[in-house]
């Protein structure tokens, strides 16, 4: 059986193809450009844009089973080709699907809703490579730097991909919505804290006013809509953020990879800032 990723080299992309690959699956890997794409040996790499449908056929030829995304292009905007894409996998004999959810609905899963494929939900709370976004302030001021200091169940993004994998290669998922997350639920500070162990050095953590979370947002080059998101989010924490879920190691057998794990693979992006 071929299974096709999209999003193969994205953060969540890159691992699934691995695990896969590692498993002996062929694996069908969709980019808009092949030639930057850097994945394993052995993977099929093909260009094709989810925004553009026609780009996508020979992609969907003869696989078996998609891992879909939810958003296209560099903005990250919802997609809106959902109906298509829904086709396109029917017309190939798609048996599974698994789809990344993001903070809202896209056309993806009303279309997938309304077909007879076999699909599951996978709903991650908060991706623990979020934490990367903190490296220019732990170069500049020593410490992690936000508004936000409430406690999130952050989770690896190798166990979403490998929920995923499972789902893919397995029945039983068909069907199923999956919150994913780590093993607990960890403040910034916290993280900060951890990250400072696996650096060896020490990172602190500064709870932002709501203007300086609003300059630091705006630094990023983010339009004022996701910078008024981004205070809504800081100040009213979704319900479900702190809550712990067992879905990762109930569905692949394996307690879920923790933060401090997380930090020791990516220390040295700390160790030097």
């Amino acid at each position: 059986m071929t299974i096709l990723i999209t999003g193969a080299t994205g953060t969540v992309g890159r691992h699934l193809v691995q695990q896969l690959t590692e498993a002996g699956h062929e694996v069908r890997a969709l980019t808009r450009d092949p030639a930057t794409a850097e994945l394993p040996a052995g993977v099929e790499v093909v260009a094709g844009d989810l925004t553009d449908p026609a780009t996508l056929p020979l992609a969907f030829d003869g696989v078996t089973a998609v891992h879909l995304i939810t958003f296209g292009g560099s903005d990250g905007a919802p997609l809106t080709t959902g109906a298509e894409l829904v086709r396109l996998a029917s017309r190939a004999g798609v048996r599974r699907v698994t789809v990344l959810g993001g903070w809202e609905e896209s056309t993806v899963e009303p279309a997938l809703r309304a077909s007879d494929l076999g699909w599951t939900s996978l709903e991650p709370v908060e991706f623990m490579s979020g934490a990367l976004e903190w490296v220019g302030s732990v170069r500049e001021h020593g410490a992690v730097r936000l508004m936000a200091g409430w406690a999130s169940a952050v989770v690896h993004e190798a166990d979403i991909a490998a929920v995923a994998r499972v789902a893919l290669t397995e029945d039983g998922h068909a069907g199923m919505t999956y919150p994913i997350t780590g093993p607990q639920a960890l403040t910034p500070a916290e993280r900060a804290r951890l990250l400072g162990t696996a650096a060896g050095r020490h990172i602190g953590f500064e709870q932002l006013t709501e203007e300086q979370e609003r300059e630091r947002l705006r630094a990023y080059g983010y339009p004022e809509e996701y910078v008024e998101f981004g205070i809504q989010l800081a100040t009213q924490p979704p319900e479900q953020a702190a809550v712990v879920h067992p879905t990762v190691e109930r569905v692949t057998g394996r307690a879920a990879r923790t933060f401090a794990q997380w930090a020791q693979e990516h220390a040295d992006a700390f160790r030097g800032a």
